[in-house]
């Protein structure tokens, strides 16, 4: 049987199959690099012992390079490399939210986004949540993570799979 970390990426290629869209962000150790310089919170996890059993990625940043993406105008990428490290972010991307099968439901995913967008908002005049949906639930996700923050969303057009 695969272990839960095995079946996460797994589920990350079925999700997202970042390898094959230029647009989206593929996380390698240099994104993850990227994203701990930005805050130690973007990338976020629940383990109950056997390995991550959900999995959150946000990315801090600029309202103009927010807006950017939301238009099209920059990939995930571009998002990401624009984004400069050590400022004061106005904004967080819901990137991807993942969670193993058995463990949907029941709150896990919501717990560990609100608290990484605390962690993020304790030093930062975070005003904006923005997202590109690749699912129902992501999308779901934004919304509640929004209203409970108080934060604008804003929304790149989805391409939810049914």
């Amino acid at each position: 049987m695969a272990s839960n970390f095995e079946r996460m990426i797994q589920l990350a290629g079925e999700v997202f199959a970042a390898h094959n869209d230029p647009t989206q962000l593929d996380v390698d150790e240099e994104v993850m690099e990227k994203l701990e310089r930005l805050h130690p919170a973007t990338l976020s996890d629940y383990d109950e012992g056997a390995g991550p059993v959900v999995w959150i990625l946000l990315i801090p940043t600029t309202i103009s390079l927010m807006n950017q993406f939301i238009r099209g105008e920059i990939s995930e990428t571009e998002l990401l490399n624009n984004t400069p490290v050590n400022i004061k972010y106005e904004a967080i991307y819901l990137c991807s939210a993942l969670v193993l099968p058995e463990y949907r439901h029941k709150g896990l995913a919501t717990k560990v986004g609100l608290d990484a967008i605390h962690q993020i908002r304790a030093n930062n005049p975070i005003e904006y949540l923005f997202t590109w949906s690749f699912s129902k639930e992501g999308a779901s996700l934004a919304q509640l993570a929004a209203k409970t923050e108080g934060l604008k969303l804003l929304e790149r057009p989805a391409r939810i799979k049914e």
